[in-house]
């Protein structure tokens, strides 16, 4: 039987304070978000269920694993797999991972039980087909990464991620409105695909927020675009537990056909506003600025 997957968005990083932070590359997590860390490990209710931990490769998911699985982590003696097919989506710096000899070097100086097998060299060069920052290039990587998790062994998997990517890997887009943001309350009673508050732009999912969903039983064969792919989707849906826990008074989750739609609006409003980021010139002494800001806090470590 498929595992089921237990998916999270990383905490607070220093990208999110600002957008002129978003020229950090890879930055980590905020004193906050260590707070919003120490919060999750004391609520999240499946911690005895865990069997596997699984967080992109950038420095402020793969702490946000560490912090908030630390007992688990020692008591089981689990290693966070970093798979790159999970990281975030833009090719803007603070999207853009680390040198992998660089990960390295910190994951063995600070003795973390981190596995890096998994990540190539090239895992941060976003200018290539593999991991551009292109949503059908996204698709692609977010089906890998299902079809990855839906082959191990494990009953219960812990999924860390990042706001864009785990919508293009749970193909759920309900709420989310990508880059759009509006005060209008969307409709309890239905799918309406609106953002409650300008709370999260970019995502529907809260630093630190917490979904749970079952691989299906269908083998859908084609992808949000409706482009035809070989072998099986390995589609996930939520289960009704989670939606409720995020507030949803309909059980279940939209239905593919309507996710469909939820996709190609969302993704219209992702290409606009990139452009809009490339146009952006942010100055040396912005990027300067937002460098201080995180040296002048320590870097994380594993509790």
């Amino acid at each position: 039987m498929p595992p089921v997957l237990h998916c999270v968005r990383h905490a607070q990083g220093f990208h999110n304070l600002s957008v002129e932070n978003h020229v950090l590359q890879d930055p980590l997590l905020t004193p906050f978000g260590e707070e919003q860390c120490r919060a999750l490990r004391a609520n999240f209710p499946y911690h005895a269920d865990i069997e596997l931990i699984v967080a992109s490769p950038l420095r402020r998911t793969i702490y946000t694993a560490l912090h908030s699985f630390a007992n688990i982590i020692q008591e089981k003696g689990l290693t966070v797999i970093a798979l790159p097919e999970i990281q975030e989506t833009s090719d803007v710096p603070c999207d853009t991972g680390s040198d992998l000899v660089d990960l390295k070097k910190e994951v063995e100086k600070k003795g973390l039980p981190v596995d890096l097998s998994l990540v190539p060299e090239d895992w941060n060069d976003k200018t290539t087909e593999r991991w551009s920052a292109n949503a059908k290039s996204v698709t692609v990587r977010a089906r890998e990464a299902r079809q990855w998790l839906k082959a191990r062994p494990e009953k219960h998997i812990a999924v860390v991620s990042h706001g864009g990517v785990l919508h293009y890997i749970s193909e759920d887009w309900q709420d989310s409105t990508l880059y759009q943001v509006t005060k209008k309350q969307p409709s309890p009673n239905n799918y309406a695909n609106g953002r409650p508050s300008p709370k999260w732009p970019g995502t529907g999912w809260a630093n630190t927020e917490f979904r749970t969903f079952h691989f299906t039983d269908s083998a859908d064969t084609d992808d949000l675009y409706c482009n035809k792919i070989d072998g099986d989707n390995a589609s996930i849906r939520e289960t009704p537990d989670s939606r409720k826990r995020r507030g949803k008074t309909v059980a279940e989750p939209p239905s593919r056909e309507m996710q469909k739609e939820f996709f190609l609006q969302a993704i219209a409003g992702w290409e606009t506003q990139t452009a809009e980021a490339l146009a952006a010139d942010r100055t040396t002494g912005e990027k300067e600025r937002a460098m201080e800001i995180m040296q002048k806090q320590p870097i994380p470590t594993a509790e």
